[in-house]
């Protein structure tokens, strides 16, 4: 598995837990906006890269003081490697969840199955209609982000959507038709896009935090929780 980053200890990336976050580079998508770029665009440039083992000997040096692992990226389902990590993180003892942005199905439902995964949390990019512009892929078909959605929304494995809204991408109208999209999902998360500098677009802006709690009550119906991040 291609590790290009290890945060030791996270206290927001997985809720309600002490997590060390694993970072995977590379990702079949290029969104515009995305906070790890480089990551995604240029992962054999990263400074840090880890091998597998190394990882997991910090893990078992940590038993008892974290609680869970998170698999981030880049898209981590893009690796070959990720389901063994999982089930060595959960043999060593930790809750694990999964970043994703939903485009391999097989390899989530493959992960479910095998009971490694704890928690999902799966970006939502936009509208079905505006997937292709947002994720930076003209023709990009949804088929597979439906389907992960699908598979989630079956409650099998605890997780969230999540929503980054960019002011240059998203509007209320697309809000909408994401929650008749997901209506009835366990929850949904609305992040306000931050510039963290090393965008593969650069001139994007987010949203004033009056007008994003404004989209969250417009959704909030749809979805049994709404919540903010990157809000004041």
């Amino acid at each position: 598995m291609n590790i290009s980053g290890l945060q030791k200890l996270s206290l927001v990336d997985f809720p309600r837990k002490m997590a060390a976050t694993v970072f995977t580079g590379g990702c079949n998508l290029r969104c515009p906006f995305c906070h790890n770029a480089l990551l995604v665009t240029a992962p054999a440039e990263e400074r840090e890269h880890y091998e597998t083992g190394e990882v997991l000997d910090f893990l078992a040096s940590r038993k008892g003081l974290l609680d869970g692992v998170v698999l981030s990226g880049g898209e981590p389902l893009l690796q070959e490697g990720t389901a063994e990590f999982a089930a060595a993180a959960k043999a060593l003892g930790f809750a694990v969840k999964l970043d994703t942005n939903g485009c391999f199905p097989n390899r989530l439902r493959a992960l479910l199955d095998a009971g490694n995964i704890d928690y999902v949390a799966m970006d939502v990019k936009n509208s079905l209609s505006k997937y292709p512009s947002t994720v930076g892929i003209p023709g990009f078909d949804t088929s597979c982000v439906q389907e992960s959605a699908a598979l989630l929304m079956e409650g099998r494995v605890d997780y969230e959507f999540r929503t980054t809204l960019v002011r240059e991408f998203h509007t209320e109208a697309d809000l909408l038709c994401i929650a008749h999209w997901l209506e009835g999902a366990k929850r949904h998360c609305l992040q306000n896009f931050v510039d963290s500098g090393t965008l593969i677009q650069s001139g994007l802006h987010g949203f004033f935090p009056q007008e994003m709690h404004a989209f969250a009550e417009v959704i909030r119906p749809y979805f049994a929780d709404i919540s903010l991040r990157g809000v004041d």
